[in-house]
């Protein structure tokens, strides 16, 4: 069969695409990508074996009302260009990651009575999978959501360098800490998780501070006489995630995915501008399972460091460590097979 997948421009989006596509590949599938042409997607789905083809369109939320306008009238152009690409490759069937181009690829699959599927990442559904979600055959849910019809709780599909990482390990004494902002929230975390660290002893630190923060952050650990690695990106976090104990982190649905499928915990630090709230709703999640502690950006520095006295002065990372956590792990096989069910039964 022949699948497009649509995503774009975020890695909560883009790498779950990945992920599914790889799989699609394995099982003697064909996929067909449609993204934005930025430079995630490019250098996420280059190694496939896969066409192409980019939209112009621009997000809905949180813009005024004269890029509203034009955003509607981007997905009204490319409706066609959309039903085009699918007539032109003999899609059979698509599958949607959120972000707003699945509006006109899932609009133009409806119109040709293409299936759809659409898999949310977030303990919110997104606005475009908001609109989806009510023609979709089948809406895949990352985490669980009350009130979505037609849905199963898949988990978010994982990357199989998540999986198949390099387990040699430095042989730190201590307690080792990764922490890590992500594209969008960094600055909160590089300014005052140093300052937070001061006066813990035994404890190894490696910061990703995002594009051009380095030496900032880095400054910082100094002038807070803590000895740090930090780097703008590390290009494996698996391996930075497997070498913690535990993680400092925003609360992307995919980066809690991918650190609590390898069994470590999280003090988490949800983006407080993120749409819907969605960040402290999948922080929530996380902590209901046992697998991390919140700390909300508004609160005192003080909270903060009372959450990572607790962490490591009663050893919950230990205690993280023993829960193994199934959502996530098994998310590409529930897509798929249920996917096949799909056309099997039809």
């Amino acid at each position: 069969m022949k699948f497009l997948i649509v995503a774009a421009k975020t890695g909560g989006h883009v790498f779950p695409a990945l992920a599914i596509s790889e799989e699609l590949i394995k099982s003697n599938h064909e996929v067909t990508i449609l993204g934005t042409g930025s430079d995630i997607e490019n250098k996420a789905f280059k190694d496939l074996n896969s066409k192409t083809f980019k939209l112009l369109i621009q997000g809905f939320r949180g813009n005024n009302a004269l890029i509203k306008l034009k955003v509607l009238f981007q997905v009204f152009i490319n409706i066609f260009k959309v039903i085009k690409i699918l007539r032109n490759e003999k899609i059979d069937a698509m599958i949607g990651f959120g972000g707003f181009i699945t509006v006109p690829a899932g609009l133009a699959c409806w119109i040709i009575k293409k299936p759809i599927f659409i898999h949310e990442q977030n303990s919110v559904l997104g606005s475009a999978n908001k609109i989806l979600s009510k023609i979709s055959k089948i809406n895949f849910l990352g985490m669980p959501i009350k009130n979505i019809n037609n849905s199963i709780i898949s988990g978010n599909p994982i990357r199989e360098s998540f999986f198949n990482y390099d387990e040699e390990n430095e042989n730190n004494e201590g307690i080792n800490i990764y922490i890590t902002g992500g594209s969008q929230g960094a600055d909160y975390i590089n300014k005052n998780i140093p300052k937070s660290l001061k006066g813990f002893s035994n404890i190894n630190i490696k910061h990703q501070s995002g594009r051009n923060n380095s030496n900032k952050v880095k400054e910082i650990y100094l002038h807070n006489n803590i000895d740090a690695e930090v780097l703008d990106f590390y290009l494996n976090p698996q391996q930075q995630i497997f070498w913690s104990d535990f993680v400092i982190s925003r609360a992307g649905a995919l980066s809690l995915a991918e650190i609590t499928s390898m069994n470590k915990g999280i003090l988490m630090i949800p983006l407080p501008n993120s749409i819907d709230d969605h960040q402290l709703k999948n922080a929530e999640s996380i902590q209901a399972e046992g697998m991390g502690i919140i700390h909300q950006q508004n609160d005192h520095i003080d909270s903060l460091v009372q959450k990572l006295e607790e962490i490591i002065i009663n050893k919950y990372y230990d205690n993280w460590k023993k829960i193994i956590p199934k959502n996530h792990i098994n998310a590409k096989k529930i897509i798929l097979d249920n996917i096949q069910n799909y056309f099997t039964q039809k």
